[in-house]
């Protein structure tokens, strides 16, 4: 029994064996005919995952102008609402001064955000050219030399220069020469939004909640919606539990305020979509923010976190090399140099080019380099 057992054990071992070998016989015939050095699991997960970001791309790209004309209406209706509910209320409820300031202010914020937004919108971001000064890479797509900080956008079908992220509210892409209008635009953006939420909270807390005895002043405009004189006084009456007529103060006469009125429902609107918007669009500025400050995109955040993490096992500090401190890269970003340019080039719309090159070759801060003034 012993000597049984010991052969058993023998053959079992042999079969093992067996297998073994000739799994790695086949991997190694495997290996010989699919042998590729940059084979890898990343690319394993890009290849199967390739058919979905095909239906993304084509999706994002198809949607990209119906993107933009959304973008206009929105901006579009809540400049109407504004003018014809919002301004007469401030007028009959603030002095003349303020009303006056308050619309200058709205118009140099409307100015910002429409030109801001159409150049990020139009501005090529920007291509390698042919020749290329400095060489980090091929790009697999497009099969040519990419320069540093450029990368292929799967959307545009193109490498782009400096490239932050592909934008369907755009429909372009985020690069180097259009960065500074895409940013000034959410910043812009969000102060308007800022700006008519706290100017409509007021009407929009009447309308809402339907406060008793809340007087309501009208403009010139309010004769062509409710049939009364501008001049006149009003206020606003409970009928069945509904506010749904006004009284004049000076003369007595009622008039018919029909409820869901779409003053009502405009005012509404304004109010809502503006604090949703701010709030949304306020962690979106501050996240890009976040990113102008190091130095970085909204790609090279990942890849410099990557390298941050091979370095440490060995020891080493990773520095980003396109990172020159908080206020200069503010500087370099936005592109102004003293108080003076920085009126000319950030609170008023301007067109100039970026300041740190053509997007080719660049500055990096690891490397000691004559300053010049922008």
């Amino acid at each position: 029994m012993p000597r049984i057992r010991w052969r058993a054990r023998r053959i079992a071992s042999q079969i093992k064996h067996c297998v073994s070998m000739w799994v790695s016989y086949y991997k190694l015939v495997y290996s010989t005919f699919c042998y590729n050095s940059f084979m890898s699991w990343n690319l394993v997960v890009d290849t199967l995952t390739e058919p979905m970001f095909w239906l993304v791309d084509r999706v994002a790209k198809y949607l990209g102008p119906i993107m933009v004309v959304l973008v206009v209406m929105l901006i579009t209706s809540v400049v109407v609402i504004f003018y014809t509910c919002l301004l007469p209320h401030l007028y009959n409820n603030r002095s003349l001064l303020t009303t006056v300031t308050m619309v200058i202010a709205g118009h140099w914020l409307l100015v910002n955000i429409v030109f801001h937004y159409f150049m990020a919108a139009f501005t090529d971001p920007g291509m390698p050219l042919q020749e290329i000064p400095e060489v980090v890479s091929i790009c697999k797509k497009c099969i040519a030399p990419k320069p540093p900080r450029t990368h292929h956008c799967s959307i545009c079908d193109r490498c782009i220069l400096k490239m932050d992220h592909h934008c369907p509210w755009l429909n372009n892409c985020v690069g180097h020469f259009n960065h500074r209008y895409f940013f000034l635009f959410l910043f812009y953006l969000w102060m308007g939004t800022i700006y008519v939420s706290t100017n409509g909270y007021q009407l929009f807390k009447e309308h809402f909640y339907g406060m008793k005895n809340s007087p309501t002043y009208v403009f010139a405009t309010t004769q062509f919606f409710y049939g009364y004189a501008p001049a006149t006084k009003h206020r606003r009456l409970q009928v069945n539990g509904t506010y749904g007529r006004y009284e004049s103060e000076t003369i007595g006469q009622v008039y018919d305020h029909p409820e869901g009125s779409w003053y009502h429902h405009a005012v509404l609107y304004e109010f809502l979509i503006c604090a949703a918007v701010a709030f949304a669009l306020g962690a979106l500025m501050l996240w890009h923010a976040r990113l102008v400050t190091r130095g970085e995109t909204s790609i090279e955040i990942h890849i410099n976190k990557k390298e941050r993490k091979r370095l440490k096992k060995r020891g080493l500090v990773f520095k980003n090399p396109y990172s020159f401190g908080v206020y200069r890269n503010w500087q370099i970003f936005l592109g102004f140099n003293s108080k003076r340019s920085f009126i000319s080039h950030v609170i008023f719309p301007s067109a100039h080019r970026p300041v740190d090159g053509n997007g080719l070759k660049w500055k990096m801060s690891t490397y000691h380099q004559p300053s010049h003034n922008i």
